[in-house]
Order: C-alpha cells, then sequence, then structure tokens
C-alpha cells in the first residue's frame, strides 16, 4: 500500500554516486607558496647608495678646515643629533670679540645647553627675567612685544646663526622685553649668566677681556667659510708668488659601524622533518635578513647619530614656500648641490607632489631605474621611501642627496669578509643547540653612512602632505 507524501514532506538527498572533493584532498599534494611577509619594501636607499668597505669598522671624514668668524652669525657643529657650538665662534658676540684663549672659549661652549623645541612654542615670555644668552642652530624665531596703542607688533625674525638675549650675560636686571616664539621646529643652545659668570670667576684673561676688549683680527675664508689658499693670478714677469697650503679640521668626523642583531632559534624536530618542499632553515632566515635590512634603511633615515635626517647641515635644511610641495620648493633643494642624483621621501609625500603639480597643470617626467618607471624632476628621479616620518600634523621631509666618494657626496659604510658571511656585511653564525633541542643562529649586519662634504645632502622641511579642500 503506497502513501502519497504530501507538500510539507522534505526532499530526498540523492545518492553519492563518487568520491567527495573533501575527502580526495586527504590524498593529494597541496600546492603552497614559500612564506611571505609584508613588512618587505623596495629598500631604495640601499640600493642606490653607494658601499664604501670600511676596515676597522671605523670611516674618517677630512675636510678642508673652515670657520667663519667675523660674518656675524654663530657656526655650529653637529654630531648627529647633538649640536655644539664651535668655540671660536664665540667671538661673534659683541662682549667676546676679539677674546682669543681658546681654552675659555672651550669651557664657555662646554656649558652651552642645548634645548629642541617645537613650532608654536614659545621659548620666551615678555617681562620675565631673561638669565642667559640663546643661540640659534636651526629653526626660526619670530620676537614680538606689545606696540604703543597695546596691540601686538613684530620685532623681528631669526634663523640659523642668530642669537637673543646677549645682554643678559653681565647684568642681572634685565628682563625680556619681547616674546619669542618658534615658527618651525629646531634647536638652539643656552648659556646662563650664572655658567657665564663661573667661568669667568675662574679665567683672569676673560676677566681683563671683558673690562676692555678688542676687535677681532681680520681673517680671510673663501665663500664657503674655508681657509682660503694664497694664489696669485694675472702677473707678469719674475713676480713673488704667494705660499700656501691646505689646512684641515683637527678633529674630524668619525663614523664607527653600527650594528643589528638577532639570535634565530629554530627546534631540530623543525629543521629535520619538515623541510618540504621547502628547508624550513633557510626560509626562516630569509625572512630574518629581510627584517635586518628594513631596520638597516630605518637606521640609516633615523638615527641619531649617523642617520641621515639628523645629519644634514643645518644650512641645507630649507622650509616650503606655502606648505605643500611645489616644484619651486624642489627647484630650491637642486639648486643648492651640483650632481644630484635622487630625491627621497615617503610615498605619501610622492603623493603629495603629484597632486600639486597637476594643480599647476605640471605633470612630471618619469624615467627607468632598474626596470622599474619612476617619476622624476628635473631630471632626478623621486624614489620612495617609507621609512621617513610622517608628524601628527601630517608633514614629512624631502631628502635630496649626491652620492659616492668620487663626487664627495653621502656613502653608505660596511665592512664585508666577515666570518660566516652570508651577504655582503651581513653574517649567519651558528651558536649550537640548547638542552630542549633548539638551534640557535645569530644574524648580524654592520653598516653606517657618512655625509663627506655638507652640500652633499639636502633636506626640505615640514612638507605639508594633507589633501587641501
Amino acid at each position: 500500500m503506497s502513501v502519497d507524501s504530501g507538500p510539507e514532506a522534505a526532499p530526498v538527498a540523492p545518492r553519492q554516486s563518487s568520491l567527495s572533493t573533501a575527502a580526495a584532498r586527504n590524498l593529494a599534494t597541496t600546492t603552497k607558496s614559500a612564506p611571505q611577509m609584508q613588512e618587505i619594501t623596495s629598500r631604495w636607499l640601499l640600493r642606490t647608495l653607494p658601499w664604501v668597505e670600511t676596515k676597522g669598522g671605523v670611516y674618517r671624514v677630512n675636510r678642508r678646515l673652515s670657520y667663519t668668524v667675523g660674518d656675524g652669525r654663530v657656526d655650529f657643529v653637529q654630531d648627529g643629533a647633538r649640536v655644539r657650538v664651535i668655540p671660536r665662534e664665540l667671538g661673534e658676540l659683541a662682549l667676546l670679540r676679539g677674546f682669543e684663549d681658546v681654552e675659555v672659549l672651550t669651557v664657555l661652549a662646554d656649558r652651552c645647553v642645548q634645548r629642541d623645541f617645537r613650532a608654536g612654542e614659545t621659548l620666551v615670555e615678555r617681562g620675565t627675567p631673561a638669565e642667559g644668552i640663546h643661540l640659534i642652530a636651526h629653526g626660526r624665531i619670530s620676537q614680538t612685544t606689545v606696540g604703543k596703542y597695546g596691540d601686538e607688533v613684530a620685532v623681528a625674525v631669526l634663523a640659523d646663526g642668530d642669537r637673543f638675549g646677549e645682554n643678559s650675560l653681565l647684568d642681572t636686571d634685565t628682563l625680556w622685553d619681547y616674546t619669542a616664539t618658534a615658527e618651525t621646529a629646531g634647536t638652539l643652545l643656552t648659556l646662563s649668566r650664572a655658567d657665564f659668570a663661573a667661568v669667568q670667576a675662574s679665567a683672569p684673561s676673560l676677566q681683563s677681556h671683558i673690562r676692555a676688549f678688542s676687535s677681532i683680527p681680520e681673517q680671510r675664508q673663501n665663500r664657503h667659510g674655508e681657509a682660503e689658499i694664497a694664489l696669485s693670478a694675472g702677473h707678469t714677469g719674475e713676480a713673488e708668488l704667494p705660499g700656501a697650503f691646505v689646512d684641515y679640521e683637527l678633529d674630524p668626523r668619525e663614523y664607527e659601524l653600527s650594528v643589528a642583531q638577532t639570535v634565530l632559534k629554530i627546534h631540530s624536530r623543525v629543521a629535520d622533518l619538515y623541510n618540504g618542499p621547502f628547508n624550513q632553515t633557510e626560509e626562516q632566515l630569509r625572512l630574518t635578513v629581510e627584517a635586518l635590512r628594513e631596520r638597516q634603511e630605518y637606521e640609516l633615515i633615523n638615527n641619531r647619530e649617523f642617520g641621515l635626517l639628523h645629519n644634514a647641515d643645518f644650512r641645507q635644511r630649507i622650509q616650503t614656500h606655502s606648505g605643500p610641495p611645489t616644484p619651486d620648493d624642489l627647484d630650491e633643494l637642486l639648486c643648492r648641490r651640483r650632481g644630484s642624483k635622487f630625491f627621497l621621501a615617503h610615498p605619501r609625500t610622492i603623493a603629495a607632489i603629484g597632486r600639486e603639480f597637476n594643480r599647476r597643470g605640471i605633470y612630471p617626467s618619469h624615467m627607468d631605474l632598474g626596470g622599474q618607471q619612476v617619476p622624476a624632476w628635473r631630471g632626478v628621479p623621486i624614489l620612495p621611501c617609507g621609512k621617513i616620518p610622517i608628524t601628527e600634523e601630517k608633514t614629512s621631509s624631502i631628502l635630496v642627496m649626491r652620492t659616492g666618494e668620487d663626487d664627495q657626496g653621502v656613502i653608505g659604510l660596511r665592512q664585508t669578509g666577515l666570518p660566516d658571511e652570508y651577504e655582503p656585511g651581513l653574517s649567519v653564525r651558528f651558536m649550537g643547540i640548547d638542552e630542549q633541542a633548539i638551534l640557535s643562529y645569530l644574524v648580524t649586519t654592520y653598516y653606517s653612512a657618512a655625509i663627506l662634504v655638507p652640500d652633499a645632502l639636502g633636506v626640505l622641511e615640514n612638507v605639508q602632505i594633507a589633501t587641501r579642500h
């Protein structure tokens, strides 16, 4: 007897007639990729920087002796992020003009305290006691005061090499008659009245100079501030030729190789059993090396001792005309040096360059670099580097550099021929197996960078990269 199924009866599933794909996969070989890593970037700086062999782990940059005493501005020495005033440059102060006791000047220079300031920061307040002199190493500072009718009026705008508060070194009752506000980020050095008085009390030569100081003798320099080489030209007959020699810096900058290291650990069971189709040790090592190279490029840009952003000469740092990066800004960077090899900018900064150029109806050309098309301006490629920082205010920097020892440019430093060298300047050293059967490998790379002459590197600072509406 058959029973008709009603409309609400569940449909009968079809009977399986072949092996399912889910079961079949248990017998199949899976095709897989090598381990992937999102951190890997193009690392253009490492690829384009000429690398110089650095035996002994130290590279010394010898330069001609430079001084600019008598030009009215104070010069400084940069050692990474640390800034020091050149002792003889204190002779630019009216109070110390003509004072030549270098030992005392050195003591005064050592008493100067570095201060890094931010844009918008108030450095001194009108009406408060003035307790020292401020020497501006880098940055722009505006001075304002209250005008005749109670409104705020501008007094002056100071920049690199200027100073304010000089009278406060001797006058204990001096008050600031203006407010000093930072227009850009920068660095200044402060010599307090108390420190100056302490040095004066122990230096009879300074005491006598303060009572009656003379003018500084004339010094001869070329237009770059280097000690002039005596020459004669256009003479006839048996004219007496001047004697000359090329003087050098007595305390040249030395760059020691920095190091990036890590210990790679792999369990022996993994290394023994799970090596098909990829060798586990090789893949672990490959990704570790990639991470070290990424860190190396970051340090070459940002390290406070040798990084390019911190070691760019203050006179080679410029500000944008209006905030966003314009063709005029890039031209200003290029005109300050010969033989520029490439720009280096954050990818978001490169996008901002494209927007500003397009806004003006200008379209940068492209050029082939290592088989890859990259944007260029005036024949100089613009290369991306995500390690250049972006501030909270959405500003960044653009670097431009001349490279190579022969061109007195920027160079990378490394030492090859290391024990157990895996790549040039990078070694992988087996450290043994511990009691947990874990193999350890010490992965090490040594590196640094050097700027041979100040104009080899230029920086466009405070570049606005946010989209304008």
